[in-house]
C-alpha cells in the first residue's frame, strides 16, 4: 500500500488533484493494476493532522526502528562524514590571530606560493586535533576525516615543502605573529618565563659531527629519563598567560647555561620594553646574570638550596617572614656590597615543611632497617658492598657518614636538612618589584611545565620520525604553532583543550545524495558547541558547504 496523488483536468483548464491510498494487484490479465482503497480527496483540503494521527498509530505497531527505517526514503543515500568544528575553531583562531598574514607576508619576500600558508595551517591543525605522521596527514586525515577551510588536497612533498619555508622565515614568522599576538590579546610581557626540555629518538648512535656542522641527536642529559638514547634539547619561553612566546631547538648536548644567551639575543631584537626573566636553578651562574641584564632587562632565578657561599649566607640570616597567601611566606635578604650587592627572597612554604619532615622520617626509618642488615651479613666484603650501595643512594646518602669504619647516621647533616624543609631560595635584579611579587612570578613557572606537557602529550612531540635536523626543527615550530593556538583556545573559552576538542570534533559534515543531486550539510550545533564559539568570537559555521544538481553530477 502507498499513498499516491492523481491530477484531473476541467474543461475550464484548471487542474485538480487527489489523494488516495491505492494498493497494487494483478488483474486477469497477469498484469499490475493500482486499486483505490480510500481517496482522501482534494490535495488542498487535505486534513494532513489526520493523517500525522494515522501514522503514529501505524508506528506504534511497527515499533520505533522498524518506523524509523520506514519512514527513511530509499533514493536518499548517505556517503560521508568528516568531522569540521575542530578544524573550523583552529582557523578561526589562525585568522584572528593573523597567523596567516605573517606566514604570507614571509613567504612573500622569498617567492614561496601563497598556498604553503594553508598546508603549514593544516599540519599545525593535525598535532592540535589528531597528531600523526606527514604522511598520514597528507593521503588520510586531511583528504578523508576533516573539512580543512579553504585546503586544496596536498602532498607528503607539499608537506615537507612547507616544512622547508617554515623553518626559512622562522626568525621572521616568530616575530611577526608575536608581534600580533601580543597585541591583539593584549598581553603582558613584563614576565617571560623559559625553560628546556628534551626528547628522544628511537636510534642507538648519535649523528656524527660533519665539516659543515656539529652532529644534532646527541646523548646528553635526559629530562625523559632516557640517557640511553641520543636526544634534541628544546627552549620555550613563555608568558605569565602561558601564550608561548617562540621555542628554539638545540643539539641534545647543547647546556642550559650556555642556550640562554642565544634566547636573550634573539627576543632582544623584538624590541619588547620592559623584560624580567624567570629561570629554575638550572640556569643560575654568575656569567648568565649578567648576560640575562643586558639591555636593561631583569631576572628572577631560581638558586640552589645546598651550594654558594652567598646562598648559604642568604638561607642563614635571621628575619620576619610575611605571609604572601595561604602556606606561603618570604623574606627578603641582601647580601654582599658596592656591586657585588645581591638581592634574594628566601620562601617557605607550611606545607612542603611538612611534607619534607615527614619524608625525612621515613628515609631515616629506611637507614636503620638498611644498616641493621648489613650489620647481620656474614662477610666484610658483602657488608662493604652492601654500604657502598647505601651511601650512594641518591636520598639516603646525604644522611651517612663513615665513621670508625662503618657508616650511622650523620645528626649534622639531618639538622642542617631540618633548616631547609619546605624552602626555596631566589634572586632577583629587580629592586622595584615587591618580595612577593618575585615569588608569585617564579611560582607562575609552572606554566612553562604545562607547556611541556601540551608539547609531549597533547600535540604528541614524540615519536618524531624526521632524521634531517631541519625536519626536527620544522617539527618542533608546528609544535609551537598548535600550542599557540589551543593555549589562546584555553584562556579564552576557560576549560582545557581535551574538553574543548571532543565537544568541537562531534561537529560534522556530511554529504547525501539523492535524485535531485548531492549535498554537504553540517550537523546542528550543540549548545556547548555554541557557547565555545561565541567564547572564541567565531560566527556559527555555513549551514550548506556543497549542493550540486543532479545534472552537475558526473555519471
Amino acid at each position: 500500500m502507498y499513498l499516491r496523488t492523481v491530477a484531473r483536468r476541467n474543461q475550464d483548464g484548471s487542474t485538480v488533484r487527489y489523494v488516495q491510498l491505492a494498493h497494487n494487484a494483478r488483474n486477469a490479465s497477469g498484469y499490475s493494476q493500482a486499486k483505490v482503497l480510500y481517496n482522501f480527496g482534494r490535495a488542498e483540503e487535505l486534513d494532513r493532522e489526520a493523517l500525522a494521527r494515522l501514522v503514529r498509530s501505524i508506528s506504534r505497531v511497527l515499533g520505533p526502528d522498524r518506523a524509523l527505517a520506514a519512514g527513511a526514503p530509499e533514493e536518499l543515500r548517505f556517503l560521508a562524514s568528516r568531522s569540521l568544528g575542530g578544524a573550523y575553531l583552529i582557523d578561526h583562531l589562525w585568522r584572528r590571530l593573523q597567523i596567516d598574514a605573517a606566514i604570507r607576508h614571509a613567504l612573500s619576500k622569498r617567492r614561496y606560493p601563497a598556498e604553503i600558508e594553508r598546508t603549514l595551517f593544516a599540519l599545525a591543525a593535525n598535532r592540535a586535533l589528531a597528531p600523526s605522521s606527514k604522511l598520514r596527514c597528507a593521503l588520510r586525515w586531511a583528504r578523508e576525516q576533516v573539512v580543512l577551510p579553504d585546503v586544496e588536497l596536498f602532498s607528503e612533498d607539499d608537506a615537507y615543502r612547507a616544512m622547508d619555508a617554515l623553518l626559512e622565515c622562522e626568525a621572521e614568522i616568530a616575530e611577526g605573529v608575536w608581534s600580533s599576538v601580543a597585541t591583539l590579546l593584549d598581553l603582558e610581557v613584563d614576565l617571560i618565563f623559559f625553560d628546556t626540555t628534551s626528547t628522544y629518538f628511537e636510534i642507538e648512535d648519535e649523528d656524527a659531527d660533519t665539516k659543515e656542522r656539529a652532529g644534532f641527536r646527541r646523548f646528553g642529559h635526559s629530562k625523559d629519563r632516557r640517557p640511553d638514547r641520543p636526544q634534541v634539547v628544546i627552549g620555550m619561553a613563555v608568558t605569565r598567560d602561558g601564550i608561548p612566546v617562540r621555542v628554539w631547538s638545540f643539539p641534545g648536548n647543547a647546556s642550559d647555561q650556555v642556550l640562554i644567551r642565544t634566547v636573550k639575543d634573539d627576543l632582544l631584537a623584538w624590541r619588547i620594553s620592559r623584560v624580567v626573566w624567570v629561570l629554575d636553578r638550572g640556569f643560575a651562574s654568575d656569567e648568565n646574570r649578567r648576560y640575562l641584564q643586558r639591555a636593561g632587562a631583569h631576572y628572577i632565578l631560581g638558586e640552589k638550596l645546598r651550594s654558594g657561599r652567598e646562598n648559604d649566607e642568604a638561607l642563614s640570616r635571621a628575619g620576619r617572614y610575611a605571609a604572601v597567601r595561604e602556606g606561603l611566606e618570604v623574606k627578603e635578604v641582601w647580601v654582599g656590597e658596592g656591586s657585588l650587592r645581591r638581592r634574594f627572597i628566601v620562601c617557605r612554604n607550611q606545607q612542603e615543611a611538612t611534607r619534607d619532615a615527614e619524608r625525612r622520617t621515613a628515609d631515616l626509618g629506611r637507614i636503620e632497617t638498611e644498616l641493621a642488615a648489613i650489620a647481620k651479613k656474614r662477610t666484610a666484603d658483602a657488608r662493604r658492598d652492601a654500604e657502598a650501595l647505601l651511601l650512594a643512594h641518591p636520598n639516603l646518602g646525604r644522611y651517612l657518614r663513615r665513621a670508625g669504619g662503618h657508616l650511622e647516621v650523620d645528626r649534622a647533616a639531618v639538622e642542617a636538612e631540618e633548616r631547609l624543609d619546605g624552602k626555596f631560595l631566589l634572586s632577583t635584579s629587580d629592586d622595584t618589584l615587591a618580595a612577593e611579587e618575585v615569588a608569585l612570578g617564579y611560582k607562575s613557572l609552572l606554566e612553562v611545565e604545562r607547556g611541556w606537557r601540551a608539547f609531549k602529550h597533547t600535540l604528541d612531540l614524540r615519536p618524531v620520525y624526521h632524521q634531517k635536523e631541519e625536519r626536527i626543527r620544522s617539527h618542533v615550530l608546528l609544535c609551537w604553532l598548535g600550542l599557540l593556538l589551543i593555549r589562546v583556545a584555553e584562556n579564552e573559552v576557560k576549560t582545557s583543550w581535551r574538553n574543548i576538542a571532543d565537544e568541537m570534533t562531534r561537529l560534522h559534515v556530511v554529504n547525501f545524495a539523492g535524485p535531485a543531486g548531492t549535498v554537504a550539510q553540517r550537523t546542528e550545533l550543540t549548545a556547548p558547541q555554541t557557547e565555545i564559539l561565541r567564547a572564541v568570537a567565531a560566527k556559527e559555521p555555513p549551514r550548506f558547504f556543497a549542493i550540486a544538481p543532479a545534472e552537475a553530477v558526473p555519471a
